[in-house]
């Protein structure tokens, strides 16, 4: 509730010509970065494949295994003597001498939320995995510490998060992990939210009757308003003045021409195609192409809105949805960014990752958490599961670590999430030594306790 006094304040911002929505929206996605790090031009992408990819059918196969375990598909060649990866990938196998599979990713929860919790944070989840939802006191996610400690483009942010932050129908709450957690919410990464492939960014529009001009005037004005406001101890003006300052330089800097995608060839679109997660990649190389650090793109398909077979999430006809939805769209995106990044000389300076929360069963119909899996799905599976890792110095056409004979466990070179979450802030120069204050055990925390994985080169 706010007093009539607060609302005679809030009046004279709204000469900034934003709603008290909008500037609602804008504190909940914005974030004040810290000053630039020493470490300058580096980006990463994370690409986050929720649900968790069937690793042994799509780049882990074992072809030798029983079919109970090796499945339906089969694996093909890739330009790289030596690597395979399955039959229904064949443009990221033309794409392998810029990628390298880290086959071995391991950690040992295999309940969503929390598994998500510790690929975006590098943390082992704080407490026991009865919950899917975000708590306050949940790890700073991967993003809030790029967002402390990145440094902030001219008019840009550190970090951004898109299309959208995940989250389960039917839940209140986004999934555990995506937060500034006990860091703080103030280090949320800005959110561009997305509607089917399309971004809502109209309100970053400077438009011909309100020039720049004029609205450095409106601005002019705000500041002999902030004084009184200051006088009246308004903790709610003071947030509002902290984020028009923030949607200003955004403004001002004319951060809508980066962001929009319309502004990109035909044909570069159609390498991408219209899918959300094309758009998203397309966004994320234009952001990375302006100096942004980071930008997490989280999976968006048709699938979303199921509460079983969520996007990656396979408990049930596991092959059929790889072959005919998941598939068809990563081997569309995935080369084309990628080769697109080259191409533009990007790809040396920009790290990129996908990955999912953990892999699936190595046998079928094999029953670990969900009671919905059926003898054509599989289920959760943490303790072996692949990275895609591209640029930022990583070798190309190498297959980083191995598993088992049924792709169940990792046999060499074991890469945790916190080692993940070390190596990139590793590439994007941050000390994964720093310490912050945790605001729910009252104590200094590393950001990160992994080493950096420094032997991919």
């Amino acid at each position: 509730m706010l007093r009539r006094r607060d609302w005679l304040n809030i009046a004279g911002i709204n000469v900034l010509g934003l709603t008290v929505p909008e500037l609602f929206r804008l504190r909940a996605h914005t974030a004040q970065a810290a000053p630039a790090a020493s470490h300058k031009g580096n980006s990463c992408v994370f690409l986050f494949l929720f649900g968790g990819p069937s690793h042994i059918d799509l780049w882990d196969m074992k072809p030798e295994a029983p079919a109970e375990i090796r499945g339906e598909f089969n694996p093909a060649a890739t330009n790289v003597p030596g690597i395979e990866i399955c039959e229904h990938l064949p443009r990221l196998a033309q794409t392998m001498e810029k990628i390298c599979l880290l086959r071995s990713m391991t950690h040992r929860m295999n309940v969503h939320g929390p598994a998500c919790s510790e690929i975006f944070s590098g943390r082992e989840y704080f407490g026991p995995p009865v919950t899917d939802e975000a708590r306050p006191e949940d790890w700073p996610s991967l993003s809030a510490m790029t967002m402390r400690h990145g440094r902030s483009p001219i008019g840009l942010p550190a970090s951004v998060v898109l299309p959208w932050y995940l989250q389960f129908p039917g839940q209140s709450r986004r999934i555990a992990g995506q937060t500034g957690g006990r860091m703080g919410e103030q280090f949320n990464a800005m959110l561009l939210e997305a509607d089917r492939g399309r971004f809502r960014l109209g309100g970053l529009e400077l438009h011909d009757d309100v020039p720049w001009s004029r609205l450095s005037q409106r601005r002019d004005l705000l500041a002999t308003i902030e004084p009184r406001a200051r006088v009246a101890q308004s903790q709610i003006v003071a947030d509002f003045a902290r984020q028009s300052t923030q949607a200003y330089s955004l403004l001002e800097n004319r951060v809508y021409s980066i962001l929009d995608v319309g502004q990109e060839s035909p044909a570069t679109r159609a390498q991408y195609g219209e899918s959300a997660v094309g758009q998203s990649l397309l966004m994320a190389r234009r952001l990375v192409e302006a100096g942004l650090p980071l930008v997490t793109v989280n999976w968006e398909d048709e699938t979303k809105i199921d509460g079983v077979n969520t996007c990656w999430d396979t408990h049930q006809g596991n092959f059929a949805k790889l072959k005919n939805l998941l598939c068809p769209i990563f081997d569309q995106v995935f080369p084309a960014f990628i080769n697109d990044l080259h191409q533009r000389g990007l790809l040396d300076s920009t790290l990129v990752v996908a990955i999912g929360e953990f892999g699936r069963t190595p046998r079928l119909g094999q029953f670990t958490q969900s009671a919905n899996t059926k003898p054509g799905g599989r289920d959760h599976w943490p303790h072996a599961f692949t990275a895609l890792v591209a640029g930022g110095g990583v070798r190309g056409g190498q297959i980083y670590g191995s598993t088992t004979p049924t792709a169940g466990y990792v046999a060499t070179q074991p890469v945790t999430p916190a080692d993940l979450t070390a190596t990139i802030l590793h590439h994007l120069g941050i000390d994964h030594t720093l310490e912050y204050e945790d605001g729910f055990q009252r104590m200094p925390q590393r950001l990160c306790e992994g080493v950096p994985v420094t032997d991919l080169g």
